[in-house]
């Protein structure tokens, strides 16, 4: 297992292959399995990681902590603003240092270009907790959730709704890698990233997904097996943003209506957290269909995975 990953970095699905995303929600089913059956799995006991959240946390930051715990590695919380980062130190500077210190970086943070400057920088393995471009640790826990819910992903429709950002950019790439359609419901005028778009397009050639933009929503739902719905705005933005995307996005809220444009056996989801009565009414997430709490639990697998899969 450690062999083909170990000191690899973690960053986006748009870096991995089909079968590395295949492989690595496998892995993090079988680690889930292990944590029921409280079968002890302590491989990396004796690595100490830092962790450098420049964004707020629950799910991401204690299923971090709760995964290293059961891997056997110490966590070292890194506050920004108690680093040199705050008062101009390169970021090179920084990671050359902290890679003589840790076993790996988990960073959660808001370009992309950081997590990768991040990794140009260091020698051990650097994990992407979230960039505005991608949610990859999130992404292979979804996949983890359709496969208990669905047993397969070839074939599937996922319904999204929401904005577009970087949960909706990671189910993009993993939609169109592993043959599920796709459509997302989104109003006039946004304009998704490029170069996401691209990557997406020429892995759904490859098995045939279908990614579709749609301002029907009424489209978007229609025969869903998933409706996945998310934050119509996102940390960071104006206060003019945030009220622009509300008002756009409030034709696209999942409501228990809906929910039965799609199919009977549709499941909800949703990274969480969720503005209940934005983008989700407080009905649909606490309906028989929403799967949001078992989905938030495999986050603490899919990073045990991570973390097991590409450690030194």
């Amino acid at each position: 297992m450690r062999n083909r990953f170990k000191g690899k970095d973690f960053l986006a699905f748009k870096d991995m292959d089909r079968e590395e995303i295949e492989f690595l929600t496998d892995l993090s089913l079988d680690f889930k399995r292990k944590w029921t059956a409280r079968e002890p799995h302590e491989y990396l006991k004796g690595q100490v990681w830092a962790a450098l959240f420049e964004k707020n946390s629950t799910r991401t930051r204690n299923a971090l902590e709760r995964a290293a715990a059961d891997l056997g590695i110490k966590i070292v919380y890194l506050r920004p603003d108690e680093m040199q980062m705050t008062r101009g130190e390169p970021l090179k500077d920084t990671c050359r240092v902290l890679d003589r210190y840790f076993d790996g970086l988990f960073i959660r943070t808001f370009g992309h270009e950081i997590v990768e400057e991040c990794s140009k920088w260091m020698q051990n393995p650097v994990i992407n907790g979230l960039t505005a471009l991608a949610h990859p640790t999130q992404g292979i826990a979804d996949l983890m959730t359709i496969k208990e819910k669905k047993g397969k992903f070839e074939g599937l429709k996922v319904c999204y709704s929401g904005n577009l950002y970087n949960v909706c950019y990671t189910t993009m790439i993993m939609c169109a890698s592993l043959g599920m359609d796709l459509y997302i419901a989104c109003p006039e005028g946004l304009e998704p990233d490029a170069e996401i778009v691209e990557e997406t397009k020429r892995r759904a050639t490859m098995t045939g997904a279908k990614v579709v933009f749609t301002q029907d929503f009424d489209e978007a739902l229609k025969d869903a097996d998933i409706v996945y719905g998310m934050s119509q705005y996102s940390m960071g933005q104006s206060e003019e943003e945030i009220e622009y995307l509300k008002k756009a996005f409030a034709p696209y809220q999942v409501t228990m209506d809906a929910m039965k444009k799609a199919k009977p056996d549709a499941i909800f989801m949703h990274c969480l957290p969720a503005h209940r009565g934005e983008e989700v009414t407080d009905e649909v997430m606490e309906c028989s269909q929403s799967v949001i709490f078992d989905e938030a639990e495999n986050r603490m697998h899919s990073i045990k995975a991570i973390l097991a899969a590409y450690a030194d």
